[in-house]
């Protein structure tokens, strides 16, 4: 494979490193309010008399986030992306502000949908901002940045929203996000430069109306199936999954014959875009279901407590915001397919090692398993993005920025679907067969170990996938194949 710089030399723009200040700074705020909420949980159900309805606070955020994020990728390149990108921050800071001032769960739940549309925008058109910003050779670098604050965002949303609701309540933790917003409002609209339009075009409603209804079914039931409440057995899972898989195939009926599609199916015919996506996905899928499983055997199995977990856990985050933008510094200097590879090689090593946890370890064993996967990640993540937003033809990288975020939120709910499934169905075969309960130290652990060689297979899948994507190809401006 050649180098990427032989690869789609396009001339970046004059203020690129402002502007990726300004994505950088959006991008640190929407994905700070995505984990921010969890540690006001308990509280929200105690003053809202919430119940184990609480569960929806996430859910819906989540469902709209993941639902709305490939429309919202072909709205930009319909309307513009900067244009959207405000838009979205505007409904981002709107929601916040009602959420601050719900009086109760479901005001709560319905102010949270608004506010995961203004963040199925930010997080869509992001790295497409950036990929119009730098230059084909400079994006893996630019996204390796970006990678960082992802990985900031996450690791310091449980720390300041402990902060505030000890100091202010449960509030404060929507309340902040409002001057915080406007300032980003202000920073993107002088800064971020108009950017070329898919002029002419029909929006295509009913594909839009598939996936989203397609999308929201197939989540919800992935949701509630590992819930001991509901099961897999359960009608109301069975029939989530069924319709949610009826309407996406219905939805991919629809693109192939539909003259203007949302999304063209054509796009996947070029494989560095399509094997960049499908590696990102079995990472992320093993992603999903590590952050499922790991706080259980820090608290239930080593006994540590929340805060310590918490300090434990933090290893993974603060290694990806240091790996990424080495990743992506490297990008520019060694082929995508070789580097983004040995990334998830390293990353499946380090889940291959998980799956030997045992009662007899201390944090010290947790903490360097977690820096090796998400080192490994680190050296995938940016360069793979990069790989894939080069490989999109330009009228199409809106969609195509989407599609990555998609793939990032679908992997997180597959993988806590697929280890809850593959840990309880493993641990509770053990105790019947040996006459214990469930909850014993070995009937867990032996799921525990399982579940994390299944992720570790996952990865080692995406890395193989990685490595095929080939030589690097010069994306044309247009789309030229049929969608016949």
């Amino acid at each position: 494979m050649s180098s990427p710089t032989s690869s789609l030399k396009s001339s970046s723009s004059p203020n690129k490193w402002i502007i990726l200040g300004t994505v950088m700074f959006g991008t640190f705020m929407s994905t700070l309010d995505s984990s921010i909420v969890n540690i006001a949980l308990p509280t929200i159900r105690r003053e809202l008399a919430a119940g184990d309805s609480v569960e929806w606070i996430v859910l819906c955020y989540l469902l709209t986030t993941t639902s709305t994020l490939l429309i919202m990728g072909k709205l930009s390149d319909w309307v513009g992306r900067r244009q959207l990108y405000i838009t979205g921050f505007c409904v981002f800071v709107l929601g916040s502000l009602l959420c601050g001032l719900a009086w109760s769960l479901w005001s709560l739940v319905a102010f949270r949908v608004v506010q995961g549309l203004g963040a199925a925008m930010i997080f869509a058109i992001g790295p497409a901002i950036i990929s119009d910003a730098f230059a084909a050779n400079e994006r893996g670098q630019a996204l390796g940045f970006m990678g960082s604050i992802v990985a900031a965002g996450s690791s310091a949303g449980p720390v300041i929203g402990g902060i505030l609701l000890g100091k202010f309540g449960w509030t404060s933790i929507f309340f902040v996000n409002v001057p915080i917003g406007l300032i980003a409002i202000w920073r993107a609209w002088t800064i971020l430069p108009e950017t070329p339009k898919a002029s002419g075009q029909r929006f295509d409603l009913v594909g839009a109306g598939l996936f989203l209804l397609g999308v929201i079914s197939l989540l919800t039931g992935l949701d509630f199936g590992p819930e001991p409440r509901y099961g897999w057995d359960s009608p109301l899972v069975i029939s989530l999954l069924a319709i949610g898989a009826v309407l996406l195939a219905l939805f991919l009926v629809w693109e192939m014959r539909v003259s203007e599609p949302m999304l063209r199916l054509s796009l996947f015919r070029i494989w560095p875009f399509t094997s960049a996506i499908l590696a990102a996905f079995c990472g992320f899928v093993a992603s999903g279901g590590n952050l499922f499983v790991i706080p259980f055997f820090l608290q239930q199995l080593l006994g540590l407590n929340p805060e310590r977990a918490g300090l434990v856990l933090l290893a993974g985050p603060l290694t990806l915001s240091l790996v990424a933008p080495v990743g992506g510094y490297l990008s520019s200097r060694v082929s995508t397919r070789w580097l983004s590879s040995f990334g998830l090689l390293i990353t499946s090593c380090g889940y291959f090692a998980f799956s030997f946890l045992d009662t007899g370890w201390q944090w010290q064993d947790v903490v360097w398993r977690s820096a090796l996967v998400s080192m490994g990640f680190g050296l995938f993540q940016s360069p793979n993005s990069s790989s894939a937003l080069n490989a999109a033809p330009l009228n199409q990288r809106g969609i195509a920025s989407s599609i990555i975020a998609f793939m990032r939120n679908l992997g997180f709910v597959v993988g806590i679907a697929l280890a809850a499934s593959v840990w309880y169905s493993t641990r509770n075969r053990y105790a019947l067969a040996h006459q214990i309960s469930t909850e014993a130290i070995e009937a867990q652990l032996l799921g525990m170990h399982y579940a994390y060689r299944v992720m570790a297979g996952l990865v080692l899948t995406g890395a193989i996938v990685s490595f095929s994507r080939g030589r690097a190809v010069k994306p044309s401006p247009t789309v030229t194949v049929s969608e016949a």
